[in-house]
């Protein structure tokens, strides 16, 4: 197979590796009802175990980690570890969450299919973006803010912890910058919300929600 095609394949298996949707399959799992129908009405962790409960939920959030990590490291077996193909294989994966064919493309908010991209292209940067996005959510208990954060804070924190010494690729760079502003796009009803004063913090959040 010419290598063009090849690196076509990869990115729609990424893409639809990533469409897979975990929260609604693991709360029908649970016998709970469909997720976009109930709680915020968003398929990601947050609002899966608000709505079917904590275990389905544990497991919407492994599993989409899990999908993120799968397509990078697919690229990376696929091109020799070609940092470029595996920013690119990341972006195709959290187009297919955020964006499912199977779902008319809506879908989740990203996080923790992000947190999973991160986690191979450059552990330490995926770390220290986690434990960013616990400190915001310790202190201010708002599961959007900690995510918004996080997220914008991922490039420098790529641009910093990417090898010692050494800066990324810029395709590495762009995609994290397309990638982080992906993410907080789609947390623009969090944004309003925050901006006035309505959203509900994680200790006392019912019907309405920041689901990643």
């Amino acid at each position: 197979m010419p290598p063009v095609l090849q690196h076509v394949l990869l990115l729609l298996v990424a893409y639809f590796l990533g469409t897979i949707p975990f929260g609604i399959l693991f709360a029908r799992l649970f016998g709970a009802s469909d997720v976009r129908k109930a709680g915020s009405g968003n398929i990601g962790a947050t609002n899966v175990a608000r709505v079917a409960g904590p275990i389905p939920g544990i497991l919407t959030l492994l599993a989409d980690t899990a999908k993120g990590a799968l397509a990078v490291w697919l690229a990376a077996y696929a091109t020799q570890s070609a940092s470029e193909w595996m920013m690119l294989a990341g972006i195709a994966a959290l187009l297919g969450h955020c964006f499912p064919v199977w779902l008319r493309f809506k879908g989740g908010k990203g996080v923790a299919t992000a947190l999973g991209v991160f986690a191979v292209l450059c552990p330490l940067a995926a770390l220290a973006a986690l434990t960013f996005f616990g400190v915001v959510l310790a202190i201010w208990r708002f599961v959007s803010l900690a995510s918004i954060s996080a997220a914008a804070a991922m490039p420098l924190l790529i641009y910093s912890l990417w090898a010692p010494g050494h800066a990324p690729p810029l395709p590495v760079i762009f995609g994290t910058l397309f990638a982080s502003a992906l993410v907080i796009y789609k947390h623009d009803a969090n944004l309003q919300r925050l901006v006035e004063g309505t959203e509900p913090r994680i200790s006392s959040e019912k019907s309405k929600g920041t689901a990643s």
